[in-house]
């Protein structure tokens, strides 16, 4: 296992952690939420992050990547965004991570691996086109949450002085389908552990 195929399967070690140290019910229904929403994403189960019992029918999406911010809005909106990321390697780690009523906030180390010309056309500013690079950067998480403990939108904002870029030989590459692989293998475990609708929050 390589670093980066290390990093996706131990992005959510320290939601795991937060987990076993919560004791309210909606909060804990609200981290697994989100833990089930990673593997969802990872995997490219989109309808199933957009589904009624994971998601407000009116999302909205506040995301500052590169060099033109966004506002998405809707779920359409949010599958159009989803499939436009979804060939590209993700990844969180080094997490400070907490949870309230009204959803969750992490500071963590963003990072993707991804083609010079796909960083370029998001307004990064990497030299080749024709490259691969692993970019990271500090990012704020802010994901709204409702009573329900269903998502309510995603706010990702970038620290840009933080910045990171590290051209990686294609050799030491995890492909997309890798990572898809890993995200499915962790979801099972998930509800293999936490039983089916898991992530239902019963006090609602």
């Amino acid at each position: 296992m390589n670093r980066f195929e290390k990093g996706v399967h131990d992005c959510m070690v320290p939601t795991a952690e937060l987990l076993e140290q919560t004791a309210k019910p909606l909060h804990r229904a609200i981290l697994l939420n989100w833990w089930r929403h990673v593997h969802l994403e990872g995997s490219g189960q989109f309808d199933k992050i957009v589904a009624s019992d994971m998601m407000v029918d009116d999302p909205v999406y506040r995301v500052t990547w590169g060099a033109d911010p966004a506002v998405i809005e809707g779920k359409e909106g949010v599958l159009g965004f989803y499939n436009s990321v979804a060939e590209t390697v993700l990844w969180n780690s080094d997490d400070r991570i907490a949870v309230a009523d009204w959803g969750v906030a992490d500071e963590l180390t963003f990072h993707q691996l991804a083609r010079g010309a796909d960083l370029q056309a998001v307004g990064y500013d990497v030299p080749d086109e024709r490259k691969l690079y692993h970019a990271s950067s500090r990012q704020v998480f802010l994901w709204p949450y409702d009573e329900r403990a269903r998502l309510a939108g995603e706010h990702l904002y970038e620290d840009k002085t933080s910045l990171r870029f590290e051209e990686v030989d294609p050799g030491e590459a995890i492909t997309p389908a890798r990572v898809r692989e890993i995200h499915l293998e962790k979801l099972d475990e998930l509800e293999a552990e936490r039983g089916e609708r898991f992530w239902v929050f019963e006090g609602a």
